[in-house]
């Protein structure tokens, strides 16, 4: 088991910038890849980016490529995401999630482990 406790959202006006962190318990994380979801409401939880388990290897939805960067202390069992440059549309819940392989492409439906969320507003 994998419990995941996320923290750092927050209210931040727009061009703001925000760091989520991810704080895993029980087993070691490092054989999981590590995913950051968003969830705005009336609208599906989608994906936002991310890592496999060594750090090396990234990935980032469209709509965050270039203000978001996903980051990993295996050691510290941590996981972070650096928002930059912050817009209302990336108002959301924004969750935590792990999934037991390598890789950082595992689909939605793939994730085992999700945290509680923390909500994240960017508004003026």
């Amino acid at each position: 088991q994998v419990q995941l406790v996320e923290s750092g959202g927050g209210l931040v006006q727009p061009g703001g910038s925000l760091r989520l962190s991810c704080a895993a318990s029980g087993r070691t994380i490092r054989g999981y890849a590590m995913g950051w979801f968003r969830q705005a409401p009336g609208k599906e939880r989608e994906f936002v980016t991310a890592i496999n388990w060594s750090g090396g290897n990234t990935v980032y939805a469209d709509s965050v490529k270039g203000r978001g960067t996903i980051s990993r202390d295996n050691a510290k069992r941590a996981v972070y995401l650096q928002m930059n440059s912050l817009k209302p549309e990336d108002t959301a819940v924004y969750y935590c999630a792990a999934v037991e392989t390598y890789s950082p492409y595992a689909p939605r439906k793939d994730y085992t482990y999700w945290g509680q969320g923390t909500q994240v507003t960017v508004s003026s």
